[in-house]
């Protein structure tokens, strides 16, 4: 795990709606997600990465958050089996949260994290 980058919340935008290039990924499960999360992120709950891949932009940074790091990390090495490089967001939403970063709750968009729709 020591290999896997870590980002710290303080150098992320508050909303990755407009992040060209950037996909924050969230895999929490759905009753987390709605909860609260990260607008313009991209939900895929953990369990359902290996079949969702197509759907995450393999071509931009990827940043992976969860709810303090753990799962951010056992994605991270997972992708990275595969030759699929990223960051895990340290601390995940609770350093998001502890930084009084702004959450969307809601279903809210749980796509492509392009909808500019998304309350």
């Amino acid at each position: 795990m020591g290999d896997i980058p870590q980002v710290p919340v303080t150098e992320l935008p508050d909303d990755f709606t407009d992040e060209p290039g950037r996909v924050l990924l969230d895999v929490r499960e759905d009753d987390e997600w709605n909860a609260g999360h990260v607008r313009g992120a991209v939900h895929i709950p953990l369990g359902e990465i290996p079949g969702r891949l197509d759907e995450i932009d393999l071509d931009s940074e990827l940043l992976v958050i969860c709810h303090s790091s753990g799962r951010s990390m056992r994605v991270l090495q997972y992708l990275e089996q595969a030759g699929i490089d990223g960051s895990c967001v340290r601390g995940g939403m609770i350093a998001w949260i502890e930084n009084n970063k702004p959450v969307q709750t809601g279903p809210g968009d749980t796509g492509s994290g392009n909808s500019p729709d998304a309350n």
